[in-house]
């Protein structure tokens, strides 16, 4: 299980990330590109994968992690259960989303 303050510290982990308001959740942003979202509420975080990556976290458990239902998830958006993932997948989760939409400047520094 990944707790709210995990998952937050795990976001935030990554060089450039800001945690913004985004409606009724808190999303996490590179140069103001969301790569990830949290409800607290749900104990559910939504994160923006390449879709390949999304396939492999997916193949994990459907009833943990899975695609958001709709067009959404067609786009990579991934559903993830807090209370049911293990931190080291959700950090590798975390980082494949950030990767996504990291400037290359950025990423360079993290190596």
């Amino acid at each position: 299980m990944v707790s709210i303050k995990t998952f937050r510290d795990l976001a935030l982990s990554f060089e450039g990330t800001e945690e913004l308001p985004h409606f009724e959740k808190t999303s996490f942003r590179i140069r103001n590109k969301i790569f990830a979202t949290l409800s607290a509420k749900e104990a559910k975080a939504v994160l923006k994968l390449p879709l390949i990556d999304q396939s492999v976290f997916c193949a994990f458990d459907r009833t943990v992690i899975y695609p958001v239902p709709g067009g959404w998830g067609k786009k990579g958006y991934t559903c993830f259960e807090l209370k049911k993932i293990r931190k080291q997948m959700l950090f590798d989760a975390l980082h494949s989303a950030w990767l996504e939409l990291a400037p290359q400047k950025i990423q360079k520094k993290e190596e």
